[in-house]
């Protein structure tokens, strides 16, 4: 593979030294300002749930099979009628294009290339229209909007771009308390300022490429998919408003988007087996366990501790899938172990565009594939489906989960 390579087939400067998904953080960290990556690393209040999402992986360990043949191994994994070269994919994050010149495009481009799905983000700041026309096997992410006629509009418009699957984050019924990206420096809407601007300039590689770039070609970004019209631009006051009017949502609306929707519909954001058999009889294709990264209500457990009960209840009935904490291949066979058909992977994507653009995508896809493919011989499993719950053990007491 030559992804993250530069002229001569070396890699690019940037991407030089990344041998794990945690490396593109760190370079992150470096190449953005402050603010920016503040929004993508924090989450909400103490950041008890970012930090559980993680350390629930370290909660369970491995008891692999040896002597097992497994030199015809394969990653690829079917999903909804497809087949991905792995059991993972790009989780959907707002403002994308604020990290990565136009990085929902770079996203879904080299998730296609690489042969995994992309979900695009509700809150994203390039029309979901452009996205569907270069990467059509893209999924799109939607928040519901308040009423209605914006549903359905937003709907038809979704269905009309020619996405086949529509996936709809419910974990949103209010806006979260972000203070993190307050003290990181980052409001919705922007609000210039002298610190702001000393961030730029501070940052000049980011300015010129990302920013710089964006404003010259394409104008100060919008909310372009939040609605079946533009949205509003990133530094208007209405912001806000136009992301705040979701508390009486309920399974009314989302059976309404079904009836209305005929393609695939996931639901993402639950983490109640209850609530996932009720999405299964309102008619939920699939259902991602997840905490929204932690950037919602903070202290609600890890996807993967909430993974086991969902799966118990609505598999065979729906695709079970989870997003939250994945960081390596050891991580994606731990949620399959515990009943995840498929998982997703959201910030160190972001953090790859954002540092390498389309080739750091691609440098982390395949890196995180090579160590699944890597670690599934070290386990003694052929295919992801074959990754059972006899293979994995709670460290607290050193049994087999069941």
């Amino acid at each position: 593979m030559t992804a993250g390579k530069g002229n001569g087939g070396r890699p690019s400067r940037r991407l030089r030294g990344i041998l794990s998904l945690d490396d593109f953080e760190a370079r992150a960290r470096r190449y953005l300002p402050k603010p920016l990556f503040g929004y993508i690393a924090g989450a909400t209040e103490t950041n008890a749930s970012l930090r559980g999402n993680r350390e629930a992986f370290q909660g369970y360990g491995f008891k692999p099979r040896v002597l097992t043949n497994v030199s015809q191994r394969s990653t690829e994994t079917a999903l909804f009628g497809e087949t991905y070269a792995a059991p993972f994919g790009i989780a959907p994050m707002g403002i994308s294009a604020l990290m990565a010149y136009r990085g929902d495009l770079v996203l879904a481009k080299a998730a296609d290339e690489a042969r995994i799905p992309m979900i695009m983000s509700g809150s994203s700041l390039i029309r979901l229209e452009e996205l569907a026309d270069i990467a059509p096997r893209s999924w799109f992410q939607a928040y519901l909007p308040g009423e209605n006629e914006r549903i359905d509009a937003l709907v038809d418009r979704v269905a009309a771009a020619g996405f086949k699957t529509l996936l709809l984050t419910v974990d949103t019924a209010t806006l979260a308390n972000r203070e993190n990206n307050v003290r990181a420096g980052f409001s919705t809407p922007l609000r210039p300022s002298p610190a702001l601007l000393w961030q730029g300039l501070s940052h000049p590689a980011w300015s010129i490429n990302t920013f710089a770039r964006t404003l010259l070609k394409h104008g100060i970004p919008h909310f372009e998919n939040s609605y079946a019209t533009r949205g509003a631009p990133i530094m208007s006051s209405t912001v806000t408003r136009d992301f705040g009017k979701r508390d009486h949502l309920d399974w009314s609306h989302f059976m309404r988007i079904r009836q209305r929707w005929k393609g695939r519909l996931v639901i993402k954001g639950v983490m109640h087996e209850d609530d996932a058999e009720i999405a299964v009889r309102c008619g939920a294709d699939g259902i991602i366990v997840s905490n929204h990264g932690g950037r919602q209500l903070d202290g609600t457990i890890s996807p993967l501790c909430a993974l086991p009960a969902v799966a118990d209840r609505v598999a065979g009935k729906a695709v079970v899938m989870l997003d939250g904490g994945i960081r390596r291949g050891t991580d994606v066979m731990k949620a399959m172990a515990l009943g995840a058909e498929f998982v997703f992977v959201g910030r160190p994507f972001l953090y790859a565009a954002a540092i390498g653009g389309a080739a750091g995508v691609s440098r982390a896809a395949e890196i995180l594939k090579d160590e699944l493919s890597r670690n599934m011989a070290l386990l003694g499993v052929v295919r992801p489906n074959e990754i059972a719950m006899d293979l994995v053990v709670d460290n607290r007491c050193g049994r087999s989960i069941r």
